[in-house]
Order: structure tokens, then sequence, then C-alpha cells
């Protein structure tokens, strides 16, 4: 057999218990994994198998990068969830909270060198990971409208290593890969296993989180493994808030139902968080094997949301205003036949509750009808839902006679959210509103058969020139069930200016449900070889077609030039596309946001092809396309210094987001309700999405480690550093001049840590060092000031005893000196929060923990 087959072969299986499907380009150097000197070598032959088809080489020899992190990475680290985790140790990943944003809350869009959330591929095993249900209606700007995969139901515990590539890979994986691919290798362990038990809390004295993880190899007959993983974790939620100015001046007024502070803005509360994941593989024969793997994952969340001032909430309170432009109360009558007289000229002036034509004609009169009866203070809904995610993947792999290895499979992915909202009203309906809610379902569904082949041919070149080829069908759906009635049903109150649906997330009407679902085929080939001892070239093209708005061709080139004994260049030029989602397509929503005045408004997203999107503008989306360039060099000395440097560039054209909210005139609403949209009273503004702007964003991505002998023991060094820039080149009107500057300059341009990990005997010590770049931020999407964020600084510290070799205990602190961004200066008392939501540091502080680990 082949040498370099052999090798393949043994590696594949060695490594990862998945697919010869796995195409980037090449194998890579490691980042944040450095080794003891005495073991350098060992360690930088570690195989990244998501880095190419061909043979695997050592990480060093890479034409694009690649960061390999491995379980230990995430285990020295105070986060807890994998979102988090991944921002520690990636330089270009970022992520923020996201206190009050929508469906943000539930899944958290993170961004990958300066992309959306949904421009990286998501890998588990090597195979393509379903989406999230959750569309980020309101993503920080960034990933304004985004549905990517929801990583978060990864537990930390069930993997091996993971691989983040930073180069475009469209031409092998297909859409979403603009910004790069994240593999998540499970662990294939067949014996032995983990127990985890860990406490932490901010130095607030919020937020307290308990978490509970375990993972145990166990062996399938002689010749497989299955490795099963679970983890559960709740966590309280926080409060980051200032008292809102006009609640404090209704408490000054003498409204003492008012909450303080009226409004939270902080992190959300983590009821329940399961997580469970399984790997298994068996051999068929010396030279087939198969393997399936899978997941189930459920996880409840609720935060807060906006205060609805009681004086002036639009289709709740407010009545308008009289000549002399002084608030009026909204009044309903209950009398059925307009019979109640009652009034409409009520001056709220500071405070209603104390008016004494409100008292008599109103609070005392039971035909006459005003919230404040029922909520004298406002009120401030608590939004939230259940996200439940699921898969199964299974499939066989192997190597012919003929040299030829294959890899089937098939892979099954659903994931759903169920919405819930609470605290809240559905105002039309009256004193008989429920005040909780189950607004609407949305479930994203995907199968995907895989069929790929490699083989080698010995065409006179340094190496054989390996040929991989395959083809892909993906069948994808996405499915809109209704809320409960009560959450959209037009009430008696509606025609009196009342609004419909919970406020605050109006439920999806029984009308507006729905599946809609597409397919596509891809097939592709690559080509890799060593033409010299020196140079390595490779290519890769691939062809899609969907059924829903065609097809596309997209390809990549790459080298690799090892120019001296110890340092090499590398580059890659690829064309990618990104496919507008299902979901973007087809969604409806109605959420409650500022508008572009200022003032609390409910904002629809509809689909692009609505009438109502239609009279504004909206159109069929089309694919995003893009053209990337990266260039690299690796530099391996012999005192055990390694260091990569790596430029990237990428052109995006036709970038889907939603469309910054639109007013909707009079005229607009009654041309609405005359083609029988019903609840168009209720709108104030709409947004659909639009592929309607062009971004350039470029960055430099360093990463070098180092291990000495130091005080004893061994210490080792690592050192990531990103710059990252992105430019608007185009965007229509659609597109605010405050999103241009999300875009351009919520993310830090600069962001980088150096870690120290010093080992000696039974003691670990670590410490990190992280930096974070100025940002503006205009989170809340309006024509309020936008906010500048200075950079930061923060710390982070860990102590390690091992009181035996089964039982280790660890002490440390996230941001270990309690770092704050700069306060809001803007609109603290406008919005409540006291700090800027998107702060790449958070907004929480400082956040110690206690993790206990028996190993067996």
């Amino acid at each position: 057999m082949n040498t370099s087959l052999s090798l393949l072969t043994k590696n594949v299986r060695g490594v990862l218990a998945a697919s010869a499907a796995f195409s980037v380009m090449a194998t890579a150097p490691v980042y944040a994994q450095e080794a003891e000197e005495s073991a350098k070598a060992e360690d930088y032959e570690q195989i990244a198998v998501v880095g190419s088809r061909a043979a695997p080489r050592s990480v060093a020899d890479s034409a694009v990068p690649i960061d390999i992190i491995s379980d230990e990475e995430f285990k020295q680290q105070g986060a807890t969830d994998m979102v988090s985790m991944m921002q520690t140790v990636v330089p270009s990943f970022n992520v923020n909270d996201q206190p009050i944003n929508d469906a943000s809350t539930l899944v958290r869009p993170a961004n990958l060198r300066g992309m959306a959330s949904d421009h990286t591929l998501v890998l588990v095993n090597g195979k393509r990971r379903h989406r999230s249900a959750v569309i980020t209606f309101l993503g920080g700007g960034l990933s304004d409208g985004a549905q990517g995969p929801d990583i978060s139901v990864i537990p930390a515990a069930a993997l091996k290593q993971v691989e983040v590539l930073r180069d475009g890979a469209a031409a092998q994986y297909g859409s979403d890969a603009i910004a790069g691919v994240i593999n998540f290798v499970l662990n294939d362990a067949s014996e032995g296993g983990t127990f985890e038990a860990r406490y932490g809390s901010y130095y607030e004295g919020d937020g307290d989180m308990i978490q509970l993880s375990g993972n145990v190899g166990l062996p399938l007959s002689d010749k497989g493994f299955i490795n099963l993983s679970a983890e559960y974790r709740t966590a309280d939620d926080t409060s980051r808030s200032v008292q809102r100015d006009d609640a404090a001046a209704l408490i000054a007024a003498g409204n003492t139902f008012v909450e303080d502070p009226a409004q939270i803005w902080g992190s959300p509360e983590i009821k329940h968080d399961i997580k469970l994941f399984a790997n298994a593989g068996v051999e068929l024969s010396d030279t087939s094997e198969a393997y399936i793997f899978g997941n189930f994952a459920e996880r409840e969340v609720e935060g807060g949301f906006y205060y609805r001032n009681p004086h002036n909430r639009g289709g709740v309170n407010d009545g308008g205003t009289n000549e002399d432009g002084e608030q009026l109360l909204l009044v309903g009558d209950l009398t059925g036949d307009m019979s109640g007289n009652c009034p409409t000229d009520i001056v709220v002036g500071d405070n209603v509750l104390e008016n004494p034509t409100y008292i008599n004609q109103v609070q005392n009169n039971p035909d006459c009808f005003a919230f404040n009866e029922m909520l004298p203070g406002g009120f401030t809904p608590r939004f939230g839902g259940t996200v439940t995610d699921m898969s199964l993947v299974f499939g066989t792999k192997g190597e012919l006679d003929n040299d030829i290895t294959y890899d089937v499979s098939l892979n099954l992915g659903q994931n759903e959210v169920d919405f819930a909202i609470s605290n809240t009203i559905n105002p039309s309906l009256g004193p008989d509103t429920p005040t909780s809610f189950s607004p609407g379902r949305y479930t994203q569904s995907e199968q995907t058969l895989d069929i790929d082949f490699t083989k080698p041919f010995d065409v006179g070149l340094y190496e054989p020139l390996f040929v991989a080829t395959g083809f892909q069908y993906r069948n994808e759906s996405y499915e809109s069930v209704a809320g409960d009635t009560a959450s959209y049903e037009i009430g008696p109150l509606a025609t009196q200016g009342f609004g419909i649906g919970s406020n605050g997330f109006p439920g999806l009407a029984a009308n507006s449900q729905g599946r809609v679902s597409r397919n596509n085929i891809a097939l592709y080939i690559d080509a890799e070889a060593y033409i010299t001892e020196n140079f390595m070239l490779a290519g890769a093209l691939r062809y899609e077609d969907f059924s829903d708005f065609g097809d596309t061709t997209k390809g990549k080139i790459a080298f690799r030039w090892q120019a001296l004994e110890n340092i090499a260049f590398r580059g890659a030029f690829s064309t990618g596309f990104k496919a507008p989602t299902l979901g973007q397509s087809n969604v409806r929503n109605v959420t409650t946001a500022f508008g572009t005045g200022g003032e609390l408004i409910d904002r629809a997203t509809l689909p692009p092809t609505d009438p109502v999107s239609q009279l504004k503008g909206g159109e069929q989306l089309t694919p995003e396309e893009s053209e990337s360039i990266t260039f690299g060099v690796v530099a391996d000395f012999e005192n055990g210094l390694f260091i990569t440097a790596d430029y990237y560039n990428i052109e995006l054209t036709d970038r889907i987001s939603t469309a910054s909210g639109i007013a909707l005139t009079e005229d607009d609403i009654a041309a609405l309700l005359a083609q029988g949209i019903n609840d168009a009273s209720s709108f104030q503004e709409i947004s659909f999405f639009t592929n309607d702007f062009d971004t350039t964003t470029e960055g430099l991505d360093v990463v070098a480690n180092y291990s000495m002998e130091m005080m004893g023991g061994e210490t080792k060094f690592s050192l990531a550093y990103n710059w990252t820039s992105t430019e608007v080149d185009r965007a229509s009107e659609n597109i605010s001049d405050f999103r241009i500057r999300m875009l351009e300059d919520n993310l830090p341009a600069v962001r980088y840590s150096a870690t120290a990990n010093h080992t000696n005997g039974d003691w670990r010590f670590l410490a990190r060092l992280n930096y974070y770049g100025s940002i503006f931020e205009d989170h809340l999407d309006s024509a309020l000031p936008i906010e500048k964020v200075g950079s930061e600084f923060t710390v982070d510290l860990e102590v390690a005893y091992n009181f035996t070799e089964e039982f280790t205990v660890t002490v440390g602190a996230k941001n270990a000196f309690d770092e704050y961004p700069d306060e809001n200066t803007q609109y603290a008392g406008i919005a409540g929060s006291l700090y800027p939501t998107t702060s790449p540091i958070g907004i929480n502080g400082g956040f110690y923990y206690l993790r206990g680990v028996y190993t067996f």
C-alpha cells in the first residue's frame, strides 16, 4: 500500500472518528497548544484532520492557518459556556453579552475574523452542523439577522480538541465558510473518564453558577469504543442597571408602584442547561469502520426587557397629545356599544394616579378602563424561551484495494426554540388579558448525505498527487408554529387604539405559521501535492445547486513554500458564498426596540417578499459573494520558539442583514389594512432582510508559542494577537449611518492575549493578560448619541493542585481585578444601562470560581 495513504488511514483513525471528507486545504500550526521543549517534535506532529483530504502533514506544514485547541485549554479558564471559551483561546473570535437583545438572549452571536456569526461553518467530527432556529434580529449591528449554528450546546467534556481554520473554505464545504471553519473533535477514548464539579459567582454577589459534567469511555466489543458526555448547568441572572430617568421622575411624583430599577440590564437567568453527547465507532474489518455520534441538549433562559412607562407606552397607555402638546391617557370603553362616555382628555401630568378625573371617571367606573388600574407602575416583561437541539450522524469509511478511501454518511440535525414572555399583556384584550404567553415556536431541520472518495496518484512529483472528490445532498426546512391564541388575538379594544398581541413580543398568528423547505446538491474536486520538496500546491473547485435560487461555482488555490530551513511562506486565494437561510427569507417577528427617534416602538421583521416589505423596497434575497486572500509566514526555530503571522483580506458583496427600522406612515397602515393585514395598526416600524451593502474586512493574526524550564518547573508561554478592520464599501438607504458605524467599529480593532502556564510538581499556576481595543456602540440602533468605549486590559488567574493522581482542585478568577467598561455617558438614564452592553469585556466585572476534577 502507498506509504502516504497508510499514514492517512492511521492518523484519521487515531485522531478523529470522523470523515475523510475534511477539506480546508492543509494541516496547520498549533495555536495555544505549547509543548515542553523535550516533546516539541511530537506536539508539532499533531494532526488537524480538518486541514486536508490529503496525507496529514506536521502542524508546521500548513498552507493556511489552523488553531488546534486541546481539551486542556478549555479546562484552564473561568468561562463555562462554549462561546465564551472560544473567545478566550482564539484571537479573532469575538462575542459579547446580550442582556436585552431579543432572541440573542437565547443564542449569543459570535464573530470570527470580523464576520457575522453565520459566516463561519461549524463541523462536529468533520460533519456540517445544523443551524440554530434562532435568528438574531438584534445582533449588535454586525450579526443583525444572522442565523448560525448554536455551538453553546456542545459540552467541553465531550471534546478531544477543537480545530479553527482561519481562511475561507466555501470551495470545500459550501455555504457559510466565508470567515473560516470550526471543527469540534469529539473524545474517542474507549476507557477512563472524568467528573467535574464547578461553582462560580461574580464579585458583585450575583450570577451564581453551578455546573456538573462528566465523560466516560467504554469499549464496544474489542474493536470499538463508545464515549459518553453529559453536562448540567444553572446560573442566576445579574444586574448592572441604573434607574431610568422617566421611572425616577414617576417615583419622585409619588408613584410608589415603580420598581427600582425598573429595567434590568445583565446576563439572563439560565434555569437549566442540559447537554448530552455520544460518540462511537467500531472496526468492521482491517480496512473499514462504522461510526455514529449525536447529541441532545435543552436550555431554558429568561432575561429582562424594556420598561413600559404607564404614562406614554404606545398601544397601552398613550392616548396621544392635546393641542397644547400635553400627553393624554389612553382609556378604553368596555360597554361594547361605546356608551360608557369614557374620557379621552385626561392629561397624565407628573402622576396620573393622582388625577381626579382618572380616579373618578376611570378607576372607579366599571365601564371605563386604563391599564394603570392593573399595572399602576408600568411593567417590564420577562423574555426568554427553551432551546432544544438534537443531532445524529452515522456512516462508514475505509479503504478499498485500489488505494481509494471512501466515507459515506447521513447527518440529521434539528434545533427548536419555543419562545416565552411573562409579566406582560395583550392590550387589546383589556382587563381580561393574561400576563404570560407562549408567542410561538421556530424549528430548523437539516438532513445531509455525504459521499466522499480520495486517491493518490504517482505522477512523478515529489509526493503523490492526492485527489478527492465527492457528492453532497442536503435538505433543510424552517417551520414557524403559532403562539397561544391570546398572544396574537385581536381583542375588543383594538379598534380603540390598544395594541394587538403579547406586548414586547407579539405571538405568531395562526395564519402566518407554516413550513418552508429547500434542497441543494454539491459536487467537488480537490487536488494537493508537493511539486518539489519545498513547494506544495493545492486547489479545489465546488459546484452547488439550490432549489430556491439557482447554482454557483466556487474555487480555491493555496500554496506553501519552505524558503529557509526554519521559515516558510503560505497563502491562498478563494471565492465563496453564503446562501440566504430559509429563516431569513421567511421569518415573521415583532419585537420592541428603540426607534429612529430614540423612543420605544414595536418593530416588525417580515419576509422581504411580504406586501408590507415590498411597499418599502423589499426584494427576494440572493446569495452573498466573497473573495478572500490570505498570506502568512511560519517560523519554527531550534530553541523552541514557534511563530505564525497571517494577513487576510475578505471582500464581501451583497451582504444579508436586517434593514434599519423603517417608519410606517398612517397612509401606509391604511393601505395595508385595506389589503387584509389586520395587525398592521400595531406596527410602528418594519424591517426585512436585504442584500443591501458590501464590505471589505482585513486583518492580521500573530501566534507565538515558547516553552522553557523555570523556577524548578516548566513554563509554557503563548501570545495570540489579532488586528481586524472592516469598511462598508456600499450601503443603500435601508442601512442607517448608525448601523454602518456599528459594522465598522463595534468590534475591537486590536485584541490580544498573553498566557503563562507554569507547572511545578503537583502545582500549576496560570496567568493570562487580555487586551481589548476601543469600540463604538449604538446598541439602541437609534438617533441617540453613539458611545465610545475605551480600550481595556483584564487579567485571568488560576491555581491548581493535584491532591492525588486522580483528584485536582482549581481556584481561579476571570477578570481578576474586576475591570468594567467605561460607564455610559450619553444614554444611561434613557435606557437604564450603566455600561455599554456590547463591550468586549462584558458588563458584569470579575468572576471567581472553584473547580474539582476527578479522573479515573
